[in-house]
This record gives structure tokens, C-alpha cells and sequence, in this order.
């Protein structure tokens, strides 16, 4: 795990970006499991599962126990929580840009209506 909240930011959204990994997280966050459990549902080697676990773990978002010869995987929310509160700032951003563009629009067609009647 990586102590710099931008680098982690980062390292979530990357992460993020990739369908399988995705996929994961939805399957851990109804429980801790096996790695091999995970992998038996991708068309996909044991190894190849365990790449996206490795990536998930390095940005924070799983982490992995060794149990005997078993792997369990488990999911951390918070790191989620950080990568939610960024996506919520710029939807509130953008909402806020949208609304005054919103506005904008509204005023020059509400001007060139009046002046549409003026010319009548």
C-alpha cells in the first residue's frame, strides 16, 4: 500500500479500469473468499486471477491472507471510500458547471424570443 492519497487515487482508478478486477471486488464484497474460488468462474488460469488480486491488493482494495496453502481474499472499503468522495466532487462540479450553462442557454433563447416578437 502506498502512503501518498494521490498516488493511491491513482492506483485505485487503475485498478478500476479493468472489467475482471471489477468483477472481483463485486464477488468480495459479498464475502471473503479463496483465490481459487474466484478463479473458477473467469476463463482465466489461477495466475492470471491472481495478477488482478495482486493489483487490487497494491491499490488498497483487497487484501490477501495466506491460510495454510489457501489464499483468502478479502475486500477494504476504504480505499473505495476515498476514490468515491473524489468522483463525487467532480459530479458536483460538473452538475454545477451544466446547471449555469443550463442557464446560460435558457437566457439567449428567452432573448431571442423577445426579440422574435419585437420584430413582429
Amino acid at each position: 500500500m502506498v502512503d501518498n492519497p494521490e498516488a493511491v487515487l491513482d492506483l485505485t482508478f487503475h485498478a478500476l479500469a479493468d472489467k475482471t478486477r471489477r468483477d472481483i471486488l463485486k464477488r468480495l464484497a459479498t464475502g471473503d473468499m479463496p483465490i481459487s474460488r474466484l478463479a473458477e468462474t473467469y476463463d482465466m488460469s489461477l495466475e492470471a486471477v491472481s495478477k488482478h488480486v495482486r493489483v487490487l491488493e497494491k491499490a488498497g482494495l483487497v487484501s490477501a491472507t495466506k491460510e495454510g496453502r489457501v489464499f483468502r481474499c478479502s475486500m477494504r472499503f476504504e480505499t473505495l471510500a476515498a476514490a468515491s468522495e473524489q468522483i463525487s466532487f467532480y459530479m458536483q462540479y460538473w452538475s454545477g458547471q451544466l446547471e449555469g450553462l443550463d442557464r446560460y442557454v435558457q437566457g439567449v433563447m428567452s432573448d431571442k424570443k423577445k426579440q422574435s416578437e419585437r420584430k413582429k
